[in-house]
């Protein structure tokens, strides 16, 4: 049985219907309803999109199961993090190494960095 038919089988018995009652309200026959669930075939993308109206949930939920979205959202934000880190560590070298070009001075760049990342505590505390 593939994913999708273990998802329409298990979405159908926990809306209390038979595989009669989802065949006739997709139009389709018992048959159909049975093939998918056993994995033999796959309803096309409009009665997927159908069936999962019917079952009140998103078509990814039908297709590829519980899909978690707490867990993507840690991800997307994880992937913000990073990001921004490594935006942020970019920024504050290339600060202090244009500080260093422009006045030659160690003591001036390292006070820029220092200021640049004073500035990105802030902002990150702040927002």
């Amino acid at each position: 049985m593939s994913n999708i038919g273990k998802n329409i089988k298990k979405n159908r018995v926990e809306k209390g219907i038979t595989q009669e009652e989802l065949a006739e309200q997709l139009h389709v026959t018992r048959q159909a309803v049975s093939n998918w669930e056993q994995g033999k075939t796959q309803p096309d993308v409009d009665t997927l999109s159908a069936m999962a109206e019917m079952f009140e949930l998103p078509v990814e939920e039908l297709i590829y199961g519980n899909v978690a979205p707490k867990e993507s959202k840690i991800v997307i934000e994880k992937t913000a993090q990073n990001g921004i880190s490594v935006g942020t560590t970019v920024g504050v070298a290339l600060a202090v190494v244009l500080s260093y070009m422009k006045w030659e001075s160690i003591g001036w760049a390292i006070f820029h960095g220092l200021l640049n990342w004073g500035y990105v505590i802030y902002y990150v505390i702040r927002y």
